[in-house]
């Protein structure tokens, strides 16, 4: 009887033993946790950060404890407060305006961007290039907030239109497919990037047919988001 008794004794205090034990992935120590530091065998306790600790599966036939780490904080002082500049003292070309980049991905525009020049629309250098919120309109927008909306001039008498800046907007169709810049109503994807007295600026205009300006080099291109490959 006193043999049975022992051996009931050994199996409890063996139970116990295990129930106490972090299983496998569980949480085994770390700053503030009251828990079980010991875990089940074939895992060893690994210290993630000096706040958690886990049960790693690992080569070890025992099982392995972290002690419990206590951090007492150090004071520190305050950081000093640094007031930001008035606006009035900051350059606006110190800020890059929200929005993304339109660029043509085909020669001779390959990588040239949409971009205001004093108040034209033109595919200029990256450097320079305009910062866009596209949806059904398309608004330049500015470092200080105000915005200038991208508009197509139906009133033109050639298929090429051009492109204007302008307060208000009056094409409401605009729209992405995939990347690509389209109009929605009716579809259409094709502009005309044409050449100037300067090579790094093209003239660009919605082209809707076949019309080309005279004494300029044109090219059939279309208007992409920035390449997110």
């Amino acid at each position: 009887m006193f043999r049975g008794a022992l051996l009931a004794l050994s199996s409890l205090f063996l139970a116990l033993h295990v129930s106490a034990q972090a299983p496998v992935w569980g949480q085994c120590g770390g700053i503030g946790w009251t828990g079980s530091t010991t875990c089940a065998a074939g895992s060893v306790c690994t210290a993630q950060n000096e706040y958690y600790s886990q049960c790693i599966p690992g080569a070890a036939s025992e099982s392995s404890t972290v002690p419990i780490t206590t951090i007492t904080p150090t004071p520190t002082t305050p950081p000093t407060t640094t007031l930001p500049q008035s606006p009035t003292t900051t350059s606006s070309s110190a800020a890059t305006p929200s929005g993304s980049q339109i660029r043509a991905d085909q020669p001779p525009v390959y990588h040239f961007y949409l971009q205001n020049d004093g108040g034209k629309p033109v595919l200029g250098p990256e450097s320079s290039s305009g910062y866009f919120t596209i949806g059904s309109t398309i608004s330049l927008n500015s470092a200080d907030g105000s915005k200038l909306y991208l508009n197509v001039d139906e009133s033109a008498a050639t298929s090429y239109k051009p492109l204007t800046f302008d307060a208000v907007a009056t094409t409401t169709d605009w729209g992405l497919e995939g990347d690509t810049i389209i109009t929605t109503a009716p579809r259409q994807l094709n502009f005309l990037a044409c050449s100037t007295s300067d090579p790094n600026v093209y003239d660009v205009y919605f082209q809707e047919g076949n019309d080309t300006p005279s004494g300029a080099s044109c090219t059939l291109v279309t208007l992409h988001l920035p390449c997110l490959c």
